[in-house]
Formats: structure tokens, C-alpha cells, sequence
């Protein structure tokens, strides 16, 4: 399904990107960003937003890792 018909991304290609950032930096925080940069591409008019987030958020790689989680509120009692 075309996500993104401004850059002509499928969320086949939104889904290999994550897997491919997740498996090349197990700590790495993804981004729209930074999906856009991986296809090689930037984002346009921006309303593909919604879909493009809804699907990110289907990836199972997506979750921040462990490691990275409660950051801020370690931070405040620190």
C-alpha cells in the first residue's frame, strides 16, 4: 500500500527501514526523519503524516529500547 504518494513510499519500504535501522543500532531512536533519510527521501506536503505514523507504529521494531525507556523522569530524581 503507497503511503507517502508524494515520494512514492509503500509501507513495505516504511516497515524494511525500521527493521534495517533496529538491526543496525539496537539503541537507535526512530524518526519519521530518519526513515525519510534511509529511503532516500524528504518529506513533502506532509499528509501522508498520519498514515506514515499509524504505520511505524504497526512495526514490532519500533519500541525504544530498554535501555532508553524513563529517561526524563531518571533525569528529575537524579
Amino acid at each position: 500500500m503507497i503511503v507517502c504518494h508524494c515520494q512514492n513510499i509503500a509501507d513495505h519500504d516504511i516497515h524494511a527501514a525500521i527493521d534495517w535501522m533496529r538491526a543496525s543500532d539496537g539503541e537507535t531512536i526512530i524518526t519519521p526523519g530518519k526513515i525519510y533519510r534511509a529511503l532516500g527521501k524528504t518529506a513533502d506536503c506532509g499528509g501522508c503524516m498520519t498514515l506514515f505514523l499509524a504505520t511505524m507504529r504497526g512495526n514490532d521494531n519500533l519500541e525504544v529500547p530498554i535501555q532508553l525507556r524513563n529517561l526524563r523522569s531518571a533525569a528529575k530524581t537524579g
